[in-house]
């Protein structure tokens, strides 16, 4: 047969033999071993490239399909693994240079026709030869050819990344292989020039623009997953390693430092004249100036380039000495940029917001290397260097300053890089810096307020260390005093600033503040007071003033006793200053008459809101100077002479402000309320600090109070019932018609303990009604703002819902209710609303006195009047409850008689949001009638409404499943019983189960949802607990289950009427609901009969008996349920529950009649077959239950209860079987370590029935069952250390794998004390312990890891002390790498972040104390390795700083392995141990001997 293929070879040169023929002949003689050939395999391979390499030479021509075949033929001979088994057998096979030039003019062809069509198989071709290294030679023994590929390859991907079209992986998996190889060979040249050169000439450009469009493209989901998440990271990675490696190496830093340093001395000159001429930075430059990309492109391109770039320029030759060389780098990249056109006078307007914003970016960059590397040294350049960077970093910010781009945030940012380096480089332009980016800049966006926060804060901590504030504040004076830019001017201070401004204040001398302050109330005085009549921009810059002295003498540091006495002085004449040279003055303006067309004027609206801020924040501060600093002499108390005795009886404004008449006063607050701004708002905050001096005094004036909070809510009526509001940063200067009833509410909410007392009901009706209504509006706005530290009106709102103060107002809780309850009327169709007998009506109704019940304890009583008054009071006290009486009957009637209101989806939804809001009440703090009222709600709510026909099920569900879950919160409270006054119990049973029942027939395509599972959790759980009370009441417990029992009993789930009598048409979901009902009923009673003494048999006779109906007609229920059961479908969750209760319940009544064995002794023949049934359905089902928790917890309670019995048992099966379906579902796919832990006591459960219930030779089976595929033999005779090292690679499987490992070992140590005698065993365990990784992971996870590796070594120290002497070596270094973690996270840090997490640490470092200790105590024959234990300890120490209560642990563990060590241990450490280990060692001892020793002695003196 040889001799038959062996003129295959001639056939394949043949010109005769056609291409088709040539291919097929090809592909025959590369798999079939009856083809003989010398060196077979080089020929065919030698042959197709000739093919190829021919055709790309233009010699033959050839078909395109032809050529495509040879390059797949090549591909498939490249891939093959016959090929790769050659080659790994040592045979030599390699390719011709030819073939490398040939694929890369086929990639340079795609690259130049921009389609990347039919070159998949030449991709393919280039990634099988750079993969095998015998034919990768091709291109690594010819740099130049591999670098031509490597540039092809990322013009293709830049190709690909540039368009819409989706990425695909092979392209780019290519390229990191060839990246990968290029790499290799690089490091291996040895002429720097060389690299230099080719990597600048060929793969500079490309490289940088693949970088770029592989951080800048959008990438979708249709791009390939592998390329989105890795390659295109890795390969970014390592296009800078390529970068880094040839425009970098140490060999080309003397031809940059030539190139960039200014020209040096003649001498030197002539020293490097004979240097080569490479000139790496102009190469460099030029690279980036020439076109290698589109115009639109090559700005972002070079932007991003140009940081990489310098940062790898520093990552190579960053060294103190070579600063100036990082600087002129520096400065020659920044010209690179278009910014640098700008600073030399291009026209700002040739680039676009966009451009800027990338230009700006990357000069953030490059500052922010120069700062983090610290290049620039102040001194250094000002005395050495003729300050040549100052005066370049002088020129970029005046380019910044000049043109003004406050819409960006990279040039805040870059502003403050520069004033980190020095602030003298933007101090001559301080006033343009302060206006630019602060007082006139209009960065609203969130975006660049962070950075313009940033920077401002820059300033603040810069001129606070150099003690220059005032300084700064001059500036800032100045700008606030040049004509404003326009009337939107935004405020000084935000509420971060505010913080920052606050931390400065703090740390500066007072009298630096009192000098701003002086100087801003000078300013104020002389030059803005006077022109303020009829100037608007007089007014604007006023508020500002205004808002800066608000800002300064709200966040100082207040006077107090120790204050020196010069400075509360000063601090008192310039309160007097303001109050006399500015607020008085404010006030005869303000108070003269206007015309009403002059009263909306903006410079009276804005001075208006300036004098009340300053009245406000004079009254504020004087009183609190007042209060903390006993040498500070108010103003007020001057002249207090002036005061008369009416304005201080009546708590006038002369009593806070002196020399402010009543009647100005008046009018100016007439004034200020006709603007819902500042002014409004200071008004209230005036009134309020009114109300708490009166408060502060010995006799309280309780109208004046009254009158105080009464004007605080009329003052924001107004504004709050137009229902418009937007976010407030807290800001009170810049208060706006939109802002304010934001503002208000929060002052209403803030100080609603200091009002409450004193105002009327009307009024807290008034509060319970916005505060619904705002809660409202925030659930509907809850995605809207975007504002992160700005409050809203629905935000105030919700913090006081969740407030532990509102139950605590509950006259306020009261009306809240009142008010939701009204809302809930107003949902309902136009025709319940009118009508007034319905239930919700009446428990909203206006007439009665809801709150009367928290009233009448505090109202006082006439002792002449009592009896009249007391009969009233009962009255009004009863008339509540009558209503709540009257409401219940009705429920019940309206349930009865079936005459639900109808409530269409947006009703419902509505309704929804109300429970969602009335769930935020804390609902078991409600007073008894609060709480009944609640309940009624609820109870109408489930029995008296419908859902239309239309409406979603799933929303229907949700909602009645919140409201059975608000009626268990109820349930829940200290006065839940008191439901009883106007219910008997039987009917609210009845009710809520007429109700569910009749709306169950719109709910039977929707029993396999959660939600469907949900709701009968909630039903089962209102059942049990109503139930539970009616029990613990001890009130009619019998009368009350009798009645539903029997009611029970006589509904039917047919899908008509709760008690249709037909029961031909099976309501599947009225049979759930029942079975849960019934199942919920016999587990109360049950119990209940349990917990019955002796005396009261009878009644436990009595409700037995009235049990077997309920049973027997619960069987009847699951069987009829269990029939229409489509086949083959899984059993309804709600069943298993219900027949594990009968089931109980059977061998309950069984026991107690002394059944012994035989089932049919105590069970019907049709009840055992029931059983059985249900038992195979679970065990079928079980396996393929997945992770559905609901249905394996009640499948395993019944198997626990069925498998008690082994009698029931169906034909010859046995607990075996039971075993083989939990196995068989344990190893199933959707079984997590999660599920597992939630089903583990009913799995522990089934198992202890089981093995209990079992035979010895079945409980065999079941241990062979268990242990299959556990071959211990076969794991122990594996390297278990290396399996352990697998284990532990993955972090993820640290909690999985590694930590039930260490338990399982350390349980298999404890247990096998005298049972494993072989040593070797033992010292297993300590290979698997060094594998355990204890640095780099998570903290929850090594908390568990610790513990396990500590609990080994315990086990070992503890149960095998023998072996611990021969493997000593072994355990110390298992047990110094626990020392060493530890140390390594409990080391002292600035922040110690998250408190349980070090707690964990401390915990760590208390177990390693207790071993030392227990070493030290019970291993008397490890004395000789103490010196040894020390040095380890001593040695780790001198590296780390640990915190104080990690080091107090360890101390006082190390003390104790001190305690063996003997004089010569001693000595031997102080010799051996290195010179600054010595010293910490020495530190050491010296502690110990003078504080644990002389204890120790101390208590051995007087020890027995």
């Amino acid at each position: 047969m040889a001799a038959i293929y062996s003129g295959i070879y001639l056939k394949l040169k043949s010109a005769k033999t056609s291409w088709e023929d040539k291919l097929k002949l090809a592909r025959f003689a590369w798999i079939s071993h009856q083809c003989v050939l010398p060196n077979k395999e080089q020929v065919l391979l030698d042959w197709v490239s000739h093919a190829l390499v021919s055709y790309y030479n233009k010699k033959p021509e050839l078909e395109d399909e032809v050529v495509e075949k040879l390059w797949a033929y090549l591909d498939n001979v490249i891939h093959s693994k016959r090929l790769q088994n050659l080659l790994k057998s040592g045979k030599t096979i390699g390719l011709s240079f030819s073939i490398a030039q040939v694929i890369n003019e086929r990639l340079s062809e795609a690259c130049s026709q921009k389609t990347q069509q039919n070159i998949g198989t030449v991709l393919s071709c280039s990634s099988g030869i750079l993969s095998t290294p015998s034919l990768s030679i091709i291109y690594t023994a010819k740099c130049e050819l591999l670098v031509d590929l490597l540039s092809k390859l990322s013009k293709l991907a830049c190709q690909q990344l540039a368009s819409d079209d989706a990425v695909g992986s092979q392209l780019f998996s290519v390229l990191q292989l060839t990246f990968a190889q290029y790499l290799l060979i690089q490091r291996q040249q040895t002429n720097p020039n060389r690299v230099f050169g080719q990597v600048s000439s060929h793969l500079l450009q490309p490289c940088l623009l693949l970088r770029h469009l592989l951080t800048a493209r959008s990438w979708t989901q249709a791009d390939d997953n592998h390329v989105r998440q890795h390659l295109s990271r890795e390969i970014r990675n390592q296009v800078e390693t390529l970068l880094q490696a040839a425009l970098f190496p140490p060999e080309l830093f003397s031809s940059y430092k030539e190139e960039l340093l200014p020209e040096q001395e003649v001498q030197e000159k002539k020293k490097g004249a004979l240097k080569s001429l490479l000139l790496p930075v102009k190469t460099v430059q030029t690279k980036l100036g020439s076109g290698f990309c589109e115009p639109a492109l090559r700005g972002a391109v070079v932007a991003g380039s140009v940081s990489l770039l310098y940062k790898l320029f520093l990552d190579a030759y960053c060294k103190a000495e070579n600063h100036l060389v990082c600087f002129h780098m520096l400065s020659r990249l920044f010209g690179c940029l278009r910014l640098s056109g700008i600073q030399q006078g291009m026209r700002e307007d040739t680039l676009s917001p966009a451009d800027w914003s990338m230009e700006l970016l990357a000069l953030e960059q490059l500052l922010n290397l120069v700062l983090s590397s610290d290049i620039y040294n102040v001194a250094s350049d000002r005395i050495r260097h003729k300050e040549v960077q100052f005066g370049f970093y002088r020129k970029l910010a005046q380019m910044l300053m000049g043109h003004s781009q406050a819409s960006i945030p990279a040039w805040f940012r870059c502003l403050k890089l520069l004033m980190s380096l020095n602030h003298l480089i933007v101090e001559p332009d301080l006033d343009d810096l302060v206006a630019s980016t602060w007082v006139d800049a209009k960065a609203s966006e969130q975006r660049t307020k962070k950075p313009q926060e940033a920077l401002i804060s820059t300033m603040f901590q810069t001129y606070s260390k150099l003690r220059q504030f005032p300084r700064l504040f001059e500036e800032v004076l100045t700008v606030l005093c040049r004509p404003a830019a326009d009337e939107l001017r935004l405020p000084i201070f935000s509420a971060g600033l505010t913080v920052k401004l606050r931390e400065c204040l703090l740390e500066l001398p007072p009298n630096q503040i009192l000098d701003i302050l002086c100087l801003f109330v000078e300013k104020c005085q002389t030059l803005i007071i006077p022109a303020l009549e009829g100037s608007a921009d007089t007014a604007l810059k006023l508020l500002s003033v205004s808002s800066v002295l608000h800002a300064f003498l709200f966040n100082m540091r207040s006077l107090d006793d120790v204050t020196p006495s010069p400075v509360v002085l000063r601090t008192q004449s310039l309160l007097a200053k303001m109050q006399k040279g500015i607020i008085q003055p404010l006030m005869e303006l303000l108070q003269a008459p206007r015309r009403k067309e002059e009263k909306s004027d903006l410079w009276l609206r804005k001075a208006s809101d300036s004098a009340l801020l300053l009245v406000y924040t004079w009254v504020e501060v004087d009183t609190l100077f007042g209060v903390s600093c006993s040498k500070y002499v108010s103003p007020t108390a001057e002249m207090a002479g002036a005061v008369t005795e009416l304005a201080a009886r009546h708590w006038g404004i002369s009593a806070f402000l002196p020399g402010v008449e009543e009647q100005c006063w008046e009018r100016v607050m007439e004034l200020a309320n006709s603007f819902a701004s500042t002014s409004k708002y200071c008004l209230e905050l005036l009134t309020l600090q009114k109300m708490k001096m009166i408060l502060m005094q010995t006799k309280t004036d309780l109208q004046a109070l009254q009158h105080a909070a009464a004007f605080i809510l009329k003052s924001g009526r107004s504004s709050m019932s137009r229902g418009e509001s937007e976010p407030w940063d807290e800001d009170i200067s810049a208060i706006s018609d939109l802002t304010y009833p934001t503002a208000h509410w929060h002052l209403v909410i803030s100080n609603l303990t200091i009002l409450l007392p004193y105002i009327s009901l009307k009024d807290v009706e008034y509060i319970a009604n916005v505060l619904l209504e705002t809660l409202v509006l925030a659930k509907a706005q809850e995605a809207a703002t975007d504002q992160e530290s700005a409050i809203s009106t629905g935000n105030v709102s919700l913090g006081l819902m969740y407030s532990s103060f509102l139950p605590e107002m509950k006259v306020l809780h009261c009306a809240f209710l009142t008010s939701l309850i009204r809302q809930f009327a107003g949902v309902l169709p136009a025709a319940a609303r009118d009508s007034v007998d319905l239930p919700l009506q009446q428990l909203s109704a206006g007439s009665i006195p809801w709150h009367e019940e928290i009233l009448a304890p505090f109202r006082p009583v006439d002792p002449l009047e009592a009896p009249s008054e007391n009969k009233l009071l009962k009255d009004e006290l009863s008339l509540p409850w009558k209503t709540l009486e009257k409401v219940a009957q009705c429920i019940v009637l309206l349930a009865q008689n079936g005459c639900p209101v109808i409530l269409k989806e947006s009703q419902l939804e509505n309704c929804l949001g109300l429970l969602e809001i009335a769930s935020l009440l804390k609902l078991d703090s409600l007073l008894p009638s609060d709480c009944t009222r609640c309940f009624l709600v609820l109870l109408s709510l489930l029995a008296n409404t419908k859902a239309s026909v239309s409406c979603s099920k799933q929303l229907l569900l949700k909602f009645l499943s919140t409201c059975f879950h608000l009626l268990r919160c109820l349930q829940a409270g200290r006065n839940a019983s008191s439901v009883f006054k106007v219910f008997h119990a039987s009917d609210v049973l009845e009710v809520v189960m007429t109700s569910q029942l009749r709306a169950s027939k719109f709910f039977t395509d929707v029993l396999t949802v959660p939600v469907w599972a949900q709701y009968l959790q909630e039903v089962q759980a209102f059942l049990e607990n109503f139930l539970q009370m009616i029990i613990e009441r001890r009130q009619s417990v019998r009368l009350n289950l009798e009645k539903f029992m029997s009611f029970l009993v006589s509904c039917k789930p047919d899908i008509g009427a709760a008690k249709s009598k037909g029961g031909k048409n099976w309501n599947p979901a009225a049979g759930q609901l029942l079975l849960m009902a019934f199942t919920t009923l016999c587990h109360v009673v049950t119990l209940y009969l349990q917990q019955l003494p002796e005396k009261k048999l009878q009644s436990a006779d009595v409700l037995s008996a009235l049990l077997e109906p309920v049973v027997l007609q619960m069987v009847r229920t699951v069987e009829h349920g269990l029939q229409s059961n489509i086949p083959n479908q899984p059993l309804p969750v709600a069943f298993i529950p219900s027949v594990t209760t009968l089931l109980k319940a059977d061998l309950s009544r069984a026991v107690r009649k002394g059944w012994q064995k035989e089932p049919s002794g105590f069970l019907e023949q049709p009840r055992i077959k029931l059983y059985q049934k249900f038992y195979s359905q679970i065990l079928r089902e079980l396996p393929c239950a997945g992770s559905n928790l609901q249905f394996l917890q009640s499948a395993l309670q019944f198997l626990t209860v069925f498998c008690s019995v082994p009698e029931l048992y169906p034909g010859k099966e046995t607990a075996v079987m039971v075993v083989f379906a939990i196995k068989k579902l344990l190893t199933g796919p959707a079984i997590t370590t999660q599920v597992i832990h939630s089903m583990e006591e009913e799995l522990t459960e089934v198992l202890v029935q089981l093995l209990g219930n079992c035979s010895a030779e079945e409980f065999y089976t079941i241990m062979r069952l268990v242990l299959q595929g556990l071959e211990m033999r076969n794991v122990w005779q594996q390297n278990a250390k290396m399996q352990t090292k697998e284990a532990c690679q993955d972090q993820s499987l640290i909690s999985t794998i590694v930590v039930p490992i260490l338990e399982t070992v350390a349980a298999l140590l404890r247990q096998g004390e005298g049972v494993l005698l072989n040593p070797h065993h033992v010292s297993l365990a300590f290979s698997i312990l060094l594998t355990v990784p204890l640095d780099h992971v998570k903290t929850e996870e090594y908390r568990s890891v610790f513990l396990g590796v500590h609990e080994v070594l315990f086990s070992i120290v503890q149960c095998h002390p023998k072996v611990l002497l021969k493997a000593a070596p072994s355990f110390l270094n298992s047990f110094h790498r626990l020392v060493v973690s530890v140390m390594h996270e409990g080391r002292q840090k600035g922040d110690r972040g998250n408190t349980d997490e070090f707690e964990v640490i401390l915990k760590c470092a208390h177990l390693v104390e207790r071993m030392y200790t227990y070493i030290a105590a019970e291993m008397e024959d490890f004395t000789v390795f103490s010196a040894f234990i020390v040095a380890q300890y001593v040695t780790e120490l001198q590296k780390v700083t640990l915190h104080p209560a990690v080091k107090k642990h360890l101390t006082e563990g190390i003390y104790h392995i001190l305690d063996l060590c003997i004089e010569r241990d001693i000595k031997f450490l102080n010799v051996s141990l290195p010179a600054g280990v010595r010293e910490v060692f020495k530190d050491l001892y010296n502690d110990y001997n003078h504080y644990h020793k002389a204890k120790k002695q101390g208590e051995e003196k007087y020890t027995a």
